[in-house]
């Protein structure tokens, strides 16, 4: 089944690019957002996007964000990437978590990552952010766990 493709607000891209040249910097710290690099999947250049990944039990995920995002696309069929953030740079391996054991993942994600909420709520996938309306989306959007390459 095919993800329905939600349409990213019209400032995205530009915000973004402010966000990877910041980065570029060495700015934003070890804990707060970062910047993902994968391979494209059509043009097999190096594409980049801002991503907050988030800690549960050692493991870092991030979540996919709209459903139908080229970065996941790219992501599910590259299998690698690197992911920097603040100055360091790391090799990962990606894992797409199946439904079930994103639910729990996505419980979490509004307590540890604040910030997206709005991001997810804007998209209208959510009306409330509550870690139960966030449950209810696995399956709709994707989570990766990050493991070293």
């Amino acid at each position: 089944m095919a993800e329905q493709r939600v349409r990213p607000p019209w400032w995205l891209k530009y915000v973004n690019k402010v966000f990877i040249g910041l980065s570029a910097l060495g700015l934003g710290g070890e804990k707060g957002p970062a910047v993902l690099t994968v391979v494209g999947r059509r043009s097999g250049k190096p594409r980049s996007t801002p991503v907050t990944p988030f800690v549960v039990d050692g493991a870092r995920y991030v979540v996919g964000g709209l459903p139908g995002a080229d970065w996941v696309a790219n992501l599910r069929a590259a299998g690698t990437a690197t992911l920097k953030q603040g100055r360091r740079s790391h090799s990962v391996r990606v894992v797409e978590m199946p439904a079930e054991q994103a639910r729990p993942l996505l419980r979490q994600f509004p307590t540890l990552v604040p910030t997206g909420v709005s991001f997810i709520r804007n998209a209208g996938l959510v009306t409330e952010g509550t870690p139960d309306e966030f449950e209810a989306l696995a399956g709709r959007i994707p989570v990766f766990r990050f493991d070293p390459a």
